[in-house]
């Protein structure tokens, strides 16, 4: 069955999960990092990137790091018990990823930034973020795009108990 433009639809069902890590990285002050999708005003996330095969989720969220923000300057604190999903709005499907996957299958992990802010570049080989802060964990809900806000919230509840935990004086 084709659509009104002519297209044969996706079959959403068919298509599998990427396999993904993301990172809830902490500063001193347990505040955590955010920075907005680059091309956009509101699109802001934790940093977050494909496992490649043969990597390991931990060794994947300490590459992406360094690709996306310039540094892996970070402690591992904790891993998600069990991937966390979410499935891509129907006006991305079939367009973002060359059209493989259907939404991304996320282990987290959450790590001590124990660089200095000079250490964050986003001037990468392939710049992703145009801008970057600080904010408060509970904020996070509030500035994610919403079929990822799920996701963000069940992260965010998994390590709320480790994030006061992992704090040191500014």
């Amino acid at each position: 069955m084709k659509t009104p433009t002519g297209k044969t639809p996706i079959d959403r069902a068919s298509l599998p999960y990427r396999p993904c890590v993301g990172i809830m990285l902490l500063n001193g002050r347990g505040e955590v990092f955010v920075a907005r999708r680059t091309g956009s005003s509101a699109d802001w996330q934790m940093p977050q990137g494909g496992i490649d095969k043969g990597e390991d989720a931990r060794a994947a969220a300490f590459r992406e790091m360094e690709e996306e923000i310039g540094t892996a300057k970070a402690e591992f604190i904790a891993m998600t018990v069990a991937p966390h999903r979410y499935d891509l709005p129907d006006d991305l499907l079939g367009k973002v990823w060359k059209g493989r996957w259907r939404g991304q299958e996320q282990m987290w992990m959450l790590a001590r930034f124990t660089g200095v802010d000079s250490d964050i570049r986003l001037d990468t080989a392939h710049p992703e973020f145009d801008a970057w802060r600080w904010i408060d964990a509970e904020e996070l809900p509030g500035l994610i795009v919403a079929f990822k806000r799920p996701v963000y919230e069940s992260v965010l509840a998994e390590f709320r108990p480790l994030i006061g935990a992992r704090t040191r004086s500014p």
